[in-house]
């Protein structure tokens, strides 16, 4: 996903959240409203209070979102699998809640997470890229981030859709579109671009489908539907999370990261996959810079005070003065301006229109780097009806409707 595309989903859909009422959100209040604890949007902070005090067990939490992606996801396609086993890890997170010492268990203990269907899982799901290519294959091993996930006791509620693998399959394809998961929605306008390719983890979030979730980003695939959605992402420097066990484009530039509805929910799920694995030498260096204590020591109410905030106006906010786009884009300028941010508008970037073609280096070098990964993914994969990329695009020319 490239910058322009990805501001131009920015500015579309902060104006139709600003001027249309979130109707599909609103439909889920009536289920919220038969728990004594109010789930929809709530953070994690909440949710492990209202643990905490017993107005909330996580077998209750992840019966909502079931109920949620049973409501909503025909229309939404957000979610491309529900983890049969996820009711059963979220009684062994409420036994575990009455056995153990409060202090014992780690800060997702009983939270439901999305994982997008390029992140591995050694269990009952699959695990496709959105592609029927991969239907039925076995992965070897959780990848690096659901091992750190589990260890963290997060419940693994499903696999969100996405743009099928990654936005690879064609550079002609919509946003948030796989064979497997289909047309992902926009939550808050349904005709508005998704955008990708970590458009199904955006969605859910969105949508209250899951508490949280994790995106891949390459080029975009997490900042990019985080915006259109009205969400947090997060893309993390390279290394900082493992890539293993996740359907690749690039190692140079593949990462994991949190895509949730709350910045704090984001440092939460950051400390949780932050760290070394051996099975990704990236995280060897990277795992040296995390800092003592994590993330979320560095969450304050008042973090933008005195920081400058560049502003690249053009190419990705040009539009009338005076038009809606301009009087809602100079709302959010304002607002940072209140929380105490320097903001320096106007700022020019040489060679920018260079630099943001599709037709640049980049993508020529993701082009080639994806050929000699996705064939080394496939062929450490236990069993898979495809092992090459040129098995997989045979596949897709001799099933072109799926």
């Amino acid at each position: 996903m490239h910058c322009l595309k990805m501001a131009t989903a920015i500015l579309a859909f902060s104006l139709f959240s600003h001027l249309l009422l979130p109707t599909l959100l609103a439909i889920s209040a009536q289920s919220n409203a038969i728990h004594a604890f109010p789930i929809r949007e709530a953070t994690i902070k909440d949710l492990q209070l209202a643990f905490k005090q017993n107005k909330l067990t996580s077998r209750q939490l992840v019966e909502f979102y079931l109920g949620e992606i049973h409501r909503l996801n025909p229309l939404l396609h957000g979610v491309i699998e529900v983890n049969p086993d996820a009711l059963s890890q979220a009684d062994k997170a409420d036994y575990e809640r009455k056995v153990k010492a409060a202090g014992s268990l780690r800060g997702l203990h009983g939270i439901p997470i999305l994982l997008k269907d390029n992140i591995a899982t050694k269990d009952k799901m699959n695990t496709t890229a959105g592609s029927y290519a991969l239907l039925r294959s076995v992965v070897p091993r959780d990848a690096g981030v659901v091992v750190k996930l589990r260890k963290a006791g997060a419940i693994i509620l499903g696999k969100a859709s996405l743009s099928e693998w990654s936005n690879f399959r064609s550079s002609k394809a919509p946003s948030g579109f796989s064979g497997r998961g289909g047309q992902g929605k926009n939550p808050y306008v349904l005709s508005a671009d998704p955008c990708g390719s970590s458009s199904g983890s955006a969605i859910s979030v969105a949508a209250n489908l899951a508490a949280v979730s994790l995106g891949t980003e390459t080029d975009g695939s997490i900042l990019c539907p985080s915006s259109s959605n009205s969400v947090v992402g997060l893309k993390p420097t390279l290394g900082l999370t493992s890539r293993a066990g996740v359907i690749p484009i690039t190692p140079r530039q593949d990462s994991v990261g949190p895509i949730c509805r709350t910045v704090a929910d984001a440092a939460y799920v950051l400390d949780a996959i932050a760290g070394f694995d051996h099975y990704d030498p990236a995280t060897r260096a990277a795992s040296e810079y995390i800092p003592r204590g994590g993330y979320k020591q560095f969450l304050r109410p008042h973090g933008l005070k005195g920081k400058r905030l560049g502003i690249v106006r053009n190419p990705f906010f040009n539009f009338d003065e005076g038009s809606p786009l301009a009087q809602v884009f100079d709302h959010h300028l304002h607002t940072l301006r209140q929380e105490g941010a320097l903001v320096i508008d106007h700022l020019e970037i040489g060679n920018i229109n260079s630099l943001n073609s599709i037709a640049n280096d980049e993508t020529t070098a993701m082009l080639a780097e994806f050929k000699l990964a996705i064939n080394a993914y496939l062929k450490e994969l236990v069993t898979s009806p495809v092992r090459s990329l040129a098995e997989v695009i045979a596949f897709n020319n001799k099933f072109s409707d799926l």
